[in-house]
């Protein structure tokens, strides 16, 4: 495989810059006809339609602030992200903790404009920018056991209303086998639209894993640990008969209480088409080859 990925979706799938930091200026109707227009070819002939910044950043779960979609609006400007620093720890080289400008200096930040799944059969085009997580891991030198990689988020009781309120078990946790994590797709995503991460998305960095369905791509890391064992994620735990550990975009298997063969595109309004799911949402000639042999049922 490249060692670097192909983009098939460009700045036509999403709204452009300049038309979202206007978006407040420019009537509703004479937005939604210029965005359609500067959409052309690339999103309508993929089913897509563009998602403005507002749409990102006010639709999409953050437990830490409340189980509501508007919930990481409302509160996530109290979280506290400077300084920021990360664990690295487990079965590496160069253990430590490390200051976030650190962890990154001198690594390319990308843009990458990927599709995005959630497990709740809803879906946007988000435009993140960031690093392949294979960069960092190399930078820390991962050991020849390893067999996983396993995340933790951050934990602000005093800035976080669903961590007081404990609504699921706190720090939010997940993992990805290494081959997972080593592949060109996989990001860790510092920011949109070439904008530094809004909070509600994760600040100041996220995983982006985009073939997987939406929960597995943890925000606000503080801790990444390489491991032999494959590692508790927090949805498992909570009910492993509805969220696997690998959790890929199948629109052949269900979750226990909805259909995952369509999705709803955030944007698309009221009475907007479903569009049909696509194989690890799109990304199957890339990725397939990683489960090669499993049964994909089994191994949900």
């Amino acid at each position: 495989m490249a060692r670097r990925w192909t983009n098939d979706l460009t700045h036509a799938d999403v709204t452009p810059k300049a038309l979202w930091l206007n978006r407040r200026q420019i009537m509703a109707g004479m937005a939604g006809a210029t965005a359609l227009s500067m959409a052309g070819r690339g999103a309508m002939a993929q089913g897509l339609e563009p998602n403005t910044l507002e749409q990102i950043s006010s639709y999409n779960n953050f437990y830490e602030f409340g189980t509501g979609k508007e919930d990481p609006m409302r509160h996530a400007d109290a979280m506290q992200i400077e300084p920021w620093s990360i664990t690295v720890d487990g079965m590496v080289d160069n253990p430590g903790e490390y200051a976030l400008a650190d962890l990154l200096d001198g690594l390319d930040i990308e843009e990458r404009i990927y599709r995005f799944r959630c497990v709740e059969a809803w879906s946007m085009v988000v435009p993140w920018n960031g690093v392949e997580l294979a960069d960092v891991l190399d930078r820390v030198g991962v050991q020849s056991g390893a067999r996983f990689v396993a995340f933790e988020t951050v934990v602000q009781p005093d800035n976080m209303p669903g961590v007081r309120r404990g609504v699921i078990p706190f720090p939010y946790i997940e993992g990805l086998r290494l081959d997972e994590a080593r592949h060109p797709l996989t990001l860790l995503a510092t920011g949109i639209y070439g904008e530094p991460m809004p909070k509600q998305n994760g600040a100041p960095i996220r995983l982006v894993v985009p073939w997987k369905y939406g929960f597995k791509s943890i925000k606000s890391i503080v801790r990444i640990t390489l491991t032999d064992t494959m590692p508790e994620t927090t949805w498992n735990n909570l009910n492993a008969r509805e969220y696997g550990f690998y959790s890929n975009v199948n629109p052949e298997v269900d979750h226990p209480r909805w259909s995952q063969a369509t999705e709803r595109q955030i944007g698309g309004g009221l009475f907007a088409r479903r569009q049909d799911t696509l194989m690890f949402n799109g990304y199957e000639d890339e990725v397939a080859a990683l489960y090669e042999g499993m049964d994909l049922r089994e191994n949900y």
